[in-house]
């Protein structure tokens, strides 16, 4: 990672703190907030994967994978920006969905990480388990309203930390001569 890429990732860590410090304070307030973010975080990832598609995936084999998971992600963000109005019973269950897959994959990969004689595999195992922790607040606390901005605010917050380890993290270098 360059110099101008860390601050570039400790720059939108520090925003991200700064918002999920926001989200906490006022958790009633941030539900709109929470699933606008949602809805362009969706679609960002659904227009990247359709234009990594069009750009190298469809001369690759199985790249067309990438074109079906693009327009599902972008269904799923518009989906998520039309129902502002519902209740936030929605957005906890797409954050249970978000934490837990993505929390147990990476305690599964896990092992996988571990037997390539990594040494960052603690960090993944405790990431995963932390998003798995998180998804079972989100269907303790699914009754509450005020819960939702907080749990949010939480898992932003974990993810600025996360990505100003990864910045001041060393990245090994290969050189093959």
């Amino acid at each position: 990672m360059t110099k101008l890429q860390r601050i570039k990732e400790i720059a939108i860590a520090l925003i991200m703190i700064l918002g999920a410090l926001v989200m906490m304070t006022y958790p009633k307030e941030s539900y709109p907030l929470i699933v606008i973010i949602l809805a362009f975080l969706f679609i960002g990832r659904g227009i990247s994967s359709i234009w990594y598609y069009f750009t190298m995936a469809r001369f690759m084999v199985g790249g067309r994978e990438s074109l079906f998971m693009g327009v599902i992600w972008f269904d799923f963000g518009v989906l998520t920006g039309a129902i502002t109005s519902v209740p936030h019973y929605y957005v906890l269950l797409y954050l249970v969905g978000i934490h837990g897959f993505s929390g147990v994959v990476r305690v599964l990969r896990t092992r996988e990480t571990r037997m390539t004689g990594s040494s960052n595999w603690k960090l993944t195992l405790i990431h995963g388990l932390i998003d798995i922790i998180m998804a079972v607040l989100c269907i303790v606390y699914i009754k509450q309203i005020d819960i939702t901005g907080i749990i949010f605010g939480i898992g932003v917050l974990y993810s600025a930390v996360m990505r100003i380890v990864t910045a001041f993290r060393r990245t090994a270098l290969i050189v093959i001569e």
